[in-house]
């Protein structure tokens, strides 16, 4: 093979999937090398790993759905609000009372229908209301989080129901039941974008909608159901929540939509839509979650970490449309 020749099969691979998955974990591990080498055994200990990962666990959920409307060229603002929102529904009195008579899931299923009922409205606006997907899911934002601070009077609901705590809170092999289930969710939402149908039609759907619809794809019935799985992510995330703070609350989840837009991009997502990646959201989130950890350790201020994230998300999305603009050269 020619010198060229392996310059150029060089350059395939760095511009495949693979080849930005190997970035993401060079990026990682250089995250941990600088954290080892500034915070050293208080960085490098099991229990701090573990502390990234419950950190990530809750965010990494949310950023999973995220993927899927990115994908397929929309966006979701409001899985925040909405994580707040199904946080308070499950902890009211009534729905604790009924958690104690019955069986502690009922307070899960609450989360989650609330989650994917926000998320339905979303989708009915955007695909069927023909709103924005900025503004459709802008509005459920503020709307959510109005609906949360009003049901529970701007108070703190306190999780009253033990045996929920404990299948939560506990941990399996050494790894937190959040850690675990941050991962079932990742494998399931590879398995549902790269193995399936619904994950064929989201990037049709994402890279040439009108092609989509032609080829016989329901447009609007499709994004109507990737909104809505974007909301049931933000009910497991409550759920998460819950068990991690033991109360539900309209302040849950602030902001969480920013950290999972910028864990999907950093992760090689295209914003413009058409192409996705869960491995790289997986990395995308553990990249910020260590990062944050290591400002922490160093008494950094969250400032300075805002700034850091800033920059990773603008290198990132130059970088996109620098490959973009290269894909269509070629």
């Amino acid at each position: 093979m020619t010198r060229t020749g392996s310059s150029a099969g060089a350059r395939n691979i760095l511009r495949s999937g693979a080849g930005r998955d190997i970035g993401l974990v060079i990026a990682l591990v250089l995250l941990c090398v600088v954290g080892v080498a500034t915070a050293g055994e208080r960085f490098a200990s099991v229990d701090n790993l573990l502390t990234i990962l419950r950190l990530a666990a809750v965010y990494g959920v949310l950023a999973v759905g995220m993927t899927f409307v990115i994908t397929g060229g929309g966006i979701d603002l409001s899985v925040g609000s909405v994580l707040g929102l199904a946080s308070v529904w499950a902890t009211t009195l009534a729905t604790q009372t009924m958690a104690q008579d019955t069986h502690w899931s009922l307070m899960i299923l609450t989360a989650l229908l609330v989650g994917t009922v926000c998320g339905l409205v979303n989708g009915v606006l955007v695909a069927y209301g023909r709103v924005v997907a900025f503004i459709a899911t802008l509005a459920m934002l503020v709307a959510a989080r109005g609906v949360a601070e009003i049901i529970a009077n701007r108070r703190t609901q306190i999780v009253q129901v033990q045996p929920f705590l404990d299948a939560f809170r506990g941990s399996v092999l050494g790894i937190p039941v959040l850690v675990w289930l941050f991962a079932l969710v990742a494998v399931a939402g590879w398995f549902l974008l790269n193995r399936t149908t619904f994950g064929r039609r989201t990037v049709a759907v994402g890279g040439n909608p009108e092609a989509a619809r032609l080829a016989g794809i329901s447009v609007k019935r499709h994004t109507t159901y990737l909104y809505a799985l974007s909301g049931l992510t933000a009910g497991i995330a409550a759920v998460m929540m819950l068990a991690r703070t033991t109360a539900g609350s309209s302040t849950n989840g602030q902001l969480y939509e920013l950290d999972a837009i910028a864990a999907v991009v950093v992760g090689g997502t295209l914003l413009a839509g058409g192409r996705g990646t869960i491995v790289g959201t997986v990395f995308g989130v553990l990249i910020f979650s260590t990062l944050t950890n290591v400002f922490t350790q160093n008494n950094l201020s969250i400032s300075a970490q805002s700034v850091a994230k800033g920059a990773i998300i603008v290198v990132a999305v130059l970088l996109q449309q620098r490959f973009a603009a290269r894909s269509r050269s070629t």
